[in-house]
């Protein structure tokens, strides 16, 4: 025995591992790399942006100062009787006079000897005075190996003389650069911990985020545990349209199983009593012997055919939501029971468009047994009309013949099964039991009344509509 438990929990296992629906890969992890790659775009974007823009108020800032320095040297500039240039009043600034200070000027003319500061010591600056600078031009020099150099020159003609003078000023980008790497530096750190802190932020929302989903998880763990058929936790809007179609399934689901827990107990209550009767007469050895077999084993069948027809329907109900025309099945239960009944009249009015949520062949049961009964109880004339009152939410269709009717203290035990008012055509009895056990089981009705057109009986079927 504990084999077998064993071999049935392995075979439980392996099916629920075989029925496991596929997944396309974890949504935490989906969220996760979207936000990161996000998160890395905008900081590189921001990161580069904010790097460009500060190195350029440095650059700038720097370069103000050496055109301060330029102005000055411009300002100080006279022609001197030898035609050369010269400085009327000294620059302020010590460093012109330390040699190789890292800050330099030098005024240079055509035809004339280059006039530099004594910080340049033995060395020259090589200009860029081929053309004309109206306004201060800025850029950047290696002409010295081991001091890289941001110069700024300018083009004057001084008074008293036509020659244009190339004034340059020059300091080296140590400085510069130290202040442009120490920025860098700390926006690499300031954009790095703000990225880790961004990714944790991201993380931490995700994993409140679809917390609810957990929650899910755990009460439909918990149902399958304890036997409850909700989720009644309470959850975030976003998901309660997710738990109130679950909830909806579960009840779907118990009221299918409950459904079929009352049809095999009905079944097995209405087999049972046959069988006893066959049993007792096969006991006493009964001279009716073969009658009651043949009569109770007719009845056991009327049973079984009810009992399937609801299981067909309810079963047909569960795959999806139908959609069938009313017309079309009406002209083909028609065209079928001419060839039953050639001597009757059908006639089929109403609206053609009509389509209702049922199944295709339950809909032919259902017209088929209706259309079927006026014929064989009527008078001869069978009048079908689709849609014969106005109704938004159900095709209410109307099924008269001009038989002698039914009285009205009458017409409910028609829904009996094996109920028969006219014993002496053939027939099972099974025809409005059916057919109102499967409208029931689509939502639907089945009403009888009078007609007044024909004046036999009025079958009123009433099935939902697609919506």
């Amino acid at each position: 025995m504990r084999a077998d438990h064993e071999i049935a929990g392995d075979a439980r296992t392996s099916d629920t591992s075989e029925s496991a629906a596929p997944h396309t890969g974890s949504l935490s992890r989906r969220m996760m790399v979207i936000a990161a790659g996000w998160i890395t775009i905008l900081l590189l974007a921001g990161g580069f942006a904010l790097d460009r823009t500060l190195a350029n108020l440095v650059q700038n800032n720097f370069d103000d100062q050496l055109e301060y320095m330029l102005t000055a040297m411009v300002a100080s500039a006279e022609i001197g009787s030898d035609g050369e240039v010269f400085f009327y009043r000294s620059l302020g600034d010590q460093r012109f006079l330390e040699p190789n200070s890292g800050l330099y000027w030098q005024i240079s003319g055509k035809d004339h000897e280059d006039f530099p500061s004594r910080s340049l010591w033995d060395r020259s600056l090589k200009t860029q005075g081929d053309h004309f600078d109206s306004h201060t031009h800025a850029y950047d020099s290696t002409q010295f190996a081991s001091e890289p150099l941001r110069v700024l020159e300018r083009t004057v003609i001084l008074p008293d003389s036509e020659t244009r003078w190339t004034f340059a000023v020059a300091s080296a980008r140590e400085e510069l650069d130290y202040q442009i790497n120490r920025i860098r530096s700390i926006l690499a750190w300031s954009f790095a911990i703000l990225g880790l802190g961004l990714f944790l932020m991201a993380a931490l929302q995700t994993y409140y985020g679809l917390r609810p989903l957990r929650r899910i998880r755990e009460a439909i763990q918990s149902i399958r545990t304890t036997g409850s058929n909700r989720v009644t936790d309470p959850l975030p809007m976003e998901v309660q349209p997710l738990v109130e179609e679950l909830n909806a399934l579960l009840a779907h689901s118990q009221k299918q199983a409950e459904e079929a827990r009352t049809h095999a107990g009905n079944l097995a209550h209405a087999l049972k009593t046959p069988l006893t009767v066959i049993n007792n007469a096969a006991t006493a050895k009964a001279a009716d012997l073969p009658d009651t077999v043949i009569r109770e084993a007719t009845t056991m069948r009327r049973h079984v055919d009810h009992h399937l027809a609801r299981a067909r329907a309810v079963g047909r109900r569960a795959v999806g939501h139908a959609q069938t025309p009313v017309w079309d099945c009406a002209e083909a239960v028609r065209r079928a029971v001419e060839r039953l009944y050639p001597e009757g009249r059908f006639d089929l009015d109403g609206n053609r468009q009509a389509v209702v949520a049922i199944e295709r062949q339950d809909l032919d049961e259902i017209l088929g047994n209706l259309v079927e009964n006026a014929a064989k109880y009527g008078g001869g004339s069978v009048f079908v009309t689709v849609d014969a009152e106005p109704d938004p939410k159900n095709c209410v269709i109307w099924v008269e013949d001009d038989g002698i009717g039914i009285p009205v203290d009458k017409r409910d035990e028609l829904f009996d099964r094996g109920a028969r008012l006219d014993t002496g055509k053939p027939g099972t009895g099974l025809g409005l039991s059916i057919v109102r056990d499967v409208a029931e089981i689509y939502g639907g009705a089945v009403e009888l009344a009078e007609s007044e057109d024909l004046g036999g009986l009025l079958v009123r079927l009433v099935l939902p509509r697609v919506s």
